[in-house]
């Protein structure tokens, strides 16, 4: 019996790690280093099965996000003209990106209308908001497409949803009750994700930009211009007037705590652009949005 039980666990492993091998985009080296890749893949995958077993259905996952996003959304009628331009942008772009999504849920595009807020996130269900800040570093248009190629694979690859899961799991909160489920604060979801998930999110939603026909090199000018920002954090963060506002500070502040290191995310995009013969596809697309200045209010 037990030798029996040991061949089955034996070819589980083997059958998780061929598939793994073919799932992977990059071909490992030749060296102990692949090996110790693998079981680490599988030793992810594996604690993430039990998930799979109690994951929300679409339609739960739409509903906890729809009510979550109600703290959020804000109403049109109050963002100024250049708001409201971002706004259509921020949808426009949104869109033509999800498109290609694997997951064919109800996608939502949403600005947070404030300068400080430096960053983005989705929810479950399909929301991602971008916060205002974040748009003021972009010069191109390829840079928002990839990062909000980056937030919808959050949501593609369940990310969003497992982290409901884990929530309610440790809050003893029940799944199927849509009450209980909102209680659980939005900042679950502007904080970061694992390293791997958050790896994950620049790899597939870099190739989900470049499916939308956007440059892959969008992603990285954005993370080139984290690298900057994190530098001036790094000098600045001690006296935040001379560079940037203490809000941004502070947000910025979470943000490079809880992703993982730029200099590692700028070496992933690199290789997988060398790796997918896309150094050709430098061609970026102005970041433009047009508004009544007339109309801005004071």
């Amino acid at each position: 019996m037990k030798r029996a039980l040991g061949f089955v666990v034996v070819a589980v492993v083997a059958v998780l790690a061929l598939y793994l091998a073919q799932r992977r985009p990059q071909s490992p080296p030749v060296s102990s280093n692949a090996v110790v890749q693998v079981a680490a893949d599988v030793q992810r995958d594996m604690t993430r099965v039990p998930l799979q077993f109690t994951r929300l259905s679409d339609d739960q996952e739409i509903a906890v996000g729809d009510e979550l996003a109600r703290r959020y959304v804000q109403d049109a009628g109050k963002l100024t003209p250049e708001e409201a331009a971002f706004q259509q942008y921020i949808v426009r772009v949104g869109g033509t990106v999800a498109a290609h999504a694997k997951r064919k849920l109800p996608y939502q595009f949403h600005l947070i209308a404030n300068r400080d807020m430096i960053n983005a996130f989705a929810l479950p269900g399909g929301h991602v908001f971008v916060g205002e800040g974040i748009l003021d570093l972009m010069m191109s248009e390829d840079e928002l497409a990839n990062l909000i190629g980056h937030e919808i694979e959050h949501i593609d690859h369940y990310h969003c949803a497992e982290r409901v899961q884990i929530a309610a799991q440790a809050r003893k909160l029940h799944l199927g009750v849509l009450g209980e489920i909102v209680q659980l604060p939005i900042s679950l979801w502007q904080a970061g994700y694992s390293k791997d998930q958050e790896m994950e999110a620049d790899r597939e939603g870099m190739r989900l930009a470049e499916a939308a026909s956007y440059s892959p090199y969008g992603s990285v000018r954005l993370l080139e211009q984290f690298a900057r920002l994190h530098q001036e954090y790094v000098i600045h963060a001690r006296s935040p007037q001379q560079e940037l506002s203490q809000l941004a500070v502070e947000g910025l502040g979470g943000y490079f705590r809880s992703h993982p290191p730029i200099s590692e995310r700028l070496a992933q995009v690199n290789q997988i652009i060398v790796d997918e013969h896309w150094e050709d596809r430098r061609q970026l697309k102005p970041f433009r949005i047009s508004y009544d200045l007339s109309k801005s209010r004071k």
